[in-house]
């Protein structure tokens, strides 16, 4: 979607008046990595509700050389494997990263995160579609994928990752807190778990919190009130009219600001068949 994306943002970027980005549920983090390699950003706050993605990032940011080191490690014992043990192996780190988690103390950096930090990245490199999936006791639990010679380390990728995450404060918030740490030359971009656009669709649960409608309404409060601050704000979510056209939800939660809908690949569906274009809304705050 990112190439969408980039029509939308807003021109106050190229002429160098918003000198703060912020992205409250970063996952990937591409519309960050976009903006900051494009646009004279100064600083920027980094938020999610997965403890363990914000301790990757962090670990990539503050001691990306010992993460290379850890990750050079399971890459070499797992591509030396056939396929069976390949499977053990992958299970048996899986197995260690759940059992572990009650051990780690995500509110202090520590060195021994580099591991963990390592785990999670071996299983999303390895584990089918590249899914980062958690379930409601905060397990990851997405199976092995089949991979001839998956890239497990990406040592030029993480360097410049880690370069590019300099800017940053990166923190486990929850979207709510960020609103007394925004200034009025801010971009925020949200990307929210999108609402599931029926049954077989509900998919929410990248962390152990759930993310239903009452979330979307209260993150479409936080809209508002930011805008009466001037704050340029951009969010992207599935669009409900693609299964029931007279599915409101966000014509309503949004009305008032600028809402576009533009077509999007679906990639995770086990189906390749299935994975066919439909559309996400894309909510500005500011004409576009």
């Amino acid at each position: 979607m990112l190439e969408a994306f980039q029509n939308f943002y807003p021109k106050e970027l190229s002429g160098g008046k918003i000198e703060n980005y912020c992205e409250p549920f970063v996952g990937g983090g591409a519309v960050f990595f976009d903006i900051v390699q494009k646009y004279p950003v100064k600083s920027a706050l980094l938020c999610d509700n997965n403890e363990d993605l914000i301790l990757t990032y962090l670990v990539i940011q503050k001691e990306v050389q010992t993460l290379i080191d850890q990750l050079d490690r399971l890459q070499d014992r797992y591509l030396k494997l056939n396929e069976e043990k390949r499977t053990a192996y992958y299970y048996k780190v899986r197995e260690q990263f759940n059992q572990q988690k009650k051990s780690v103390n995500f509110n202090r950096f520590s060195m021994k995160w580099a591991e963990r930090a390592a785990q999670i990245i071996f299983l999303n490199r390895t584990c089918f579609n590249g899914l980062f999936r958690f379930n409601s006791r905060g397990e990851f639990n997405v199976p092995q994928g089949r991979y001839k010679n998956p890239k497990i380390l990406d040592a030029e990728n993480l360097l410049k990752i880690s370069k590019l995450l300099s800017i940053a404060e990166i923190q486990k918030a929850d979207f709510r807190e960020i609103k007394g740490r925004i200034t009025e030359n801010t971009f925020i971009y949200y990307d929210p778990p999108y609402r599931p656009l029926n049954q077989t669709s509900r998919f929410t649960a990248y962390s152990k919190n759930a993310f239903g409608d009452p979330e979307q309404i209260a993150l479409a409060a936080l809209f508002a009130e930011l805008n009466q601050k001037g704050v340029k704000q951009m969010l992207s979510n599935s669009d409900p009219k693609n299964h029931n056209p007279e599915d409101h939800f966000f014509d309503e939660l949004y009305s008032g600001f600028h809402i576009s809908r533009v077509p999007a690949r679906r990639s995770i569906n086990s189906n390749g068949l299935k994975r066919k274009a439909i559309n996400e809304i894309i909510v500005t705050s500011y004409p576009v």
